[in-house]
């Protein structure tokens, strides 16, 4: 019964995927796309869903994000069809590459996946596990000039962007989950939706000779979740961080250098050209010796870990310790100040 289940899931996860992706269109990956497509959502939809869905650009709930299961303000895609779910998703596409729309899909198709596995009562599984409630938010008002932003959130997903004179200057916090991290549903049947970013990691720390792991495996023991804050119910609006630790690029080995790009690709690739390319040049211009990689926890599959790449302008923790180590949490922060603002 619970393999049956699985196969279901599994198909309907790339059922989900392969419909969103085909009633989607690009857009410009620009600020000005952005601009394009939020005001091409706010059209589409009805006077009531723009008082929803529709904050000025300094209202604390700007601020208000995470990444569970949770009371949302912002209008649910679930409360759109047709033309405005169109317009809905052409805009979630415009703050992401192609390979980011396809990871951020998934993030929410496994929402079906939980309802069909999890136990309870039909109607309490469809109200906590429902790809439709993920909630698009506009900060002020879209214009090729001025500021205003934008977010879709939802269980496992927040993308937040900041865009002052058709240009974004802002794009995190950054967010991707999954859950489960790992979907066996028979021979030839397994999906890892953050396995790149977890397989890639791992194979620097195994590469590590002994004094490269003194530095590397910083800790047995993993933290239980990503660094929220002192409110792990509210996260913090800025990055959680402390001094840098861990294995410094300077001392890795050519191939660790190698794979260490490979990573940054993998969060990478799921940004718009331009603000891939902005990312980049910081990343650069700061130094990339100057990176360190930290592992926590259990060195194999399956086993509870985490990690964390923090380089001067840029911070990312992937963590997966909860249900047996099949439960991801990852993100980008930015060191700078994530939303657009200084970091305090």
């Amino acid at each position: 019964m619970a393999t049956r289940k699985l196969i279901l899931a599994f198909t309907v996860l790339f059922a989900m995927g392969a419909l969103l992706v085909a009633q989607s269109q690009p857009v410009p990956k620009t600020g000005l796309g952005m601009t394009e497509a939020a005001k091409g959502f706010l059209a589409a939809i009805t006077p009531d869903q723009v008082k929803v869905t529709s904050f000025k650009y300094d209202d604390p709930e700007r601020l208000n994000w995470h990444f569970i299961p949770r009371e949302r303000k912002g209008l649910p895609l679930k409360a759109l069809e047709g033309a405005p779910l169109q317009a809905a998703q052409k805009l979630i596409r415009s703050g992401l590459s192609e390979a980011g729309y396809d990871q951020a899909l998934n993030v929410m198709s496994l929402e079906e996946v939980l309802y069909l596995i999890e136990p309870g009562e039909r109607a309490y599984r469809r109200d906590r596990r429902d790809p439709g409630k993920y909630y698009i938010s506009i900060f002020g008002t879209p214009s090729e000039t001025g500021l205003w932003g934008w977010r879709v959130e939802g269980h496992h997903l927040c993308l937040n962007f900041s865009i002052k004179d058709g240009k974004v200057i802002g794009s995190t916090p950054e967010f991707f989950g999954a859950n489960p991290g790992t979907i066996e549903a028979g021979k030839g049947r397994t999906i890892r939706v953050l396995g790149p970013e977890e397989d890639i990691a791992r194979q620097i720390l195994k590469l590590c000779n002994p004094e490269q792991q003194k530095l590397c495996w910083v800790s047995k023991e993993a933290p239980g979740e990503v660094p929220l804050g002192p409110v792990a119910a509210q996260p913090n609006p800025q990055a959680v961080v402390g001094e840098a630790v861990g294995l410094p690029v300077s001392k890795m080995s050519d191939d660790q250098k190698k794979l260490m790009q490979e990573l940054l690709g993998e969060y990478l690739k799921n940004l718009p050209d331009d603000v891939e390319a902005e990312r980049r040049t910081a990343l650069n211009s700061a130094g990339l010796d100057k990176i360190t990689f930290a592992w926590y926890g259990e060195p194999d599959l399956h086993q509870a870990h985490h990690y964390r790449v923090q380089g001067p302008t840029f911070v990312i923790e992937y963590n997966n310790t909860q249900n047996n180590a099949n439960h991801v949490h990852s993100m980008w922060r930015n060191l700078a100040g994530d939303f657009a603002l200084p970091a305090k």
